[in-house]
């Protein structure tokens, strides 16, 4: 370097530092700031300011007493440090969110986020502190929306089309992992259709990113560079590195839409019914070990009839999320929407199909008639929900149920009204024992049903 081009480059700072005081910033600075202004640069900045910070007051409980979701290793790690506070001080769970409408003030997160909170309150960006209220919740979904205190003109976060992504494309996290608000980290979208088990079932159909993620990211957005939500942040793979999972947006969507509109999800139903593989059918199939669902039965007019599912087809997948039993085809159904298009895959004989097919909604109809196929039991509605008819030879009457017998829980569901009944029978279509307790001339009992 010559002594000119030497001086040149010492004496730089300082005549940049006369030209701010005197005429505004320098011109080689302003030209280098716009060359360090990647794309990934103007993606946080279209969309950091949406992202909220999630904290949710809860009385403690003792380990063990928080219910299976809350107490499976992928999520427990979202929640703050507590477990061994006396029981007359409160928790903070802290995760992320989401504003989605800034003039409502509505906010997507996580379920397991606010689970169980007395109190909710979001932190902006710009350092307000609002309150914030549960709108609605699905666990199934792990989907929540809250909505702020002194909603309106809030910033919000343009939504993209999680249909669109392309594996690779850059993937962008903003959010709280240990309170740090804000934080952004980048990586790829490294796989799309993924599934994800935990101790109640399954969840399918995620995004997997290498994108770091960490306990309070939960909640907040997965980013594109056109700075568009394409997932929801949910959970980290334990004891694995670079291994993420988000819910992609059009799901949650929908999710949010269902409770936006009536406070809950409809249940989304194919009119399958089936049976764990034993040793016999998997060596039928040609399988080292017994996996998937035997097809039993297939509604007529269903969804699964319309994409071509016969009985005897054995399922080994639902969109991407590969079946063990009947309980992981419950669990990835229970995470699909009615109206999303999923892929079964199939073995029929020695072939292996791929089907298209959209669930349907799982309405008070579909219960009475699967209620009467399955079971035998036809039922009415007034103080409770009483049975009307029992066909013979069906396992209600082999159970020895009858008319008048009054049904007071079914499974884990306890009955009251119709909405009660139509999701007990959803929840335990697949069971081939269930647990009833039956009230008859003032006195109840339980008994268990056995289903073929």
């Amino acid at each position: 370097m010559g002594r000119a081009a030497l001086w040149a480059k010492r004496l730089l700072p300082l005549v940049c530092m006369l030209f701010l005081a005197t005429a505004g910033p320098c011109p080689a600075a302003s030209a280098n700031r716009e060359l360090r202004r990647t794309p990934i640069v103007a993606a946080v900045a279209a969309v950091a300011p949406a992202v909220v910070n999630i904290t949710s007051a809860k009385a403690p409980q003792r380990r063990g007493s928080r219910g299976p979701f809350l107490e499976d290793e992928l999520f427990r790690q979202f929640f703050g440090p507590g477990g061994a506070a006396p029981r007359q001080q409160t928790q903070e769970s802290l995760g992320s969110g989401v504003i989605i409408d800034g003039k409502d003030g509505l906010v997507l997160t996580n379920a397991h986020v606010i689970a169980g909170g007395a109190s909710i309150k979001a932190r902006l960006q710009d350092g307000r502190v609002l309150d914030a209220a549960l709108v609605g919740a699905d666990p199934d979904f792990d989907v929540a929306v809250l909505r702020l205190s002194g909603g309106g003109n809030l910033p919000q976060a343009t939504m993209g089309d999680s249909a669109d992504i392309m594996i690779g494309e850059t993937a962008i996290a903003i959010g709280n992992p240990f309170g740090y608000t804000h934080t952004v980290t980048t990586g790829v979208v490294s796989a799309v259709g993924r599934s994800l088990k935990h101790e109640g079932g399954a969840y399918a159909d995620l995004i997997q990113t290498d994108t770091a993620i960490n306990p309070g990211n939960s909640g907040g957005p997965l980013v594109n560079l056109a700075g568009e939500v394409i997932g929801i942040n949910m959970a980290i793979q334990a004891g694995a590195e670079g291994i993420g999972f988000a819910i992609p947006i059009n799901k949650a969507r929908r999710v949010v839409a269902q409770l936006m509109d009536g406070g809950r999800v409809t249940p989304a139903w194919l009119g399958l019914t089936g049976q764990d593989v034993d040793a016999r059918t998997a060596r039928y199939f040609g399988l080292p070990r017994p996996k998937g669902m035997l097809v039993v039965e297939v509604a007529p007019g269903s969804a699964a009839q319309r994409a071509g599912v016969r009985p005897g087809d054995l399922l080994t997948a639902v969109g991407g999320a590969e079946l063990d039993d009947k309980d992981q085809y419950r669990g990835a159904l229970a995470t699909s929407t009615v109206g999303e298009t999923l892929t079964l895959t199939l073995r029929r004989g020695e072939q292996e199909l791929k089907l298209s097919v959209a669930p349907t909604a799982f309405g008070d109809r579909e219960a009475a008639a699967l209620a009467a196929s399955r079971w035998g039991l036809a039922v009415g509605f007034g103080k409770g929900v009483a049975i009307a008819s029992v066909a013979p030879e069906s396992p209600a009457a082999r159970l020895g149920l009858a008319s008048g017998d009054v049904l007071v829980q079914i499974g884990g569901e306890k009955l009251a009204t119709q909405a009660d009944f139509t999701r007990a029978v959803y929840v335990n279509r697949l069971s081939r024992t269930i647990l009833v307790m039956i009230e008859r001339n003032g006195r109840g009992y339980y008994a268990r049903m056995g289903v073929e």
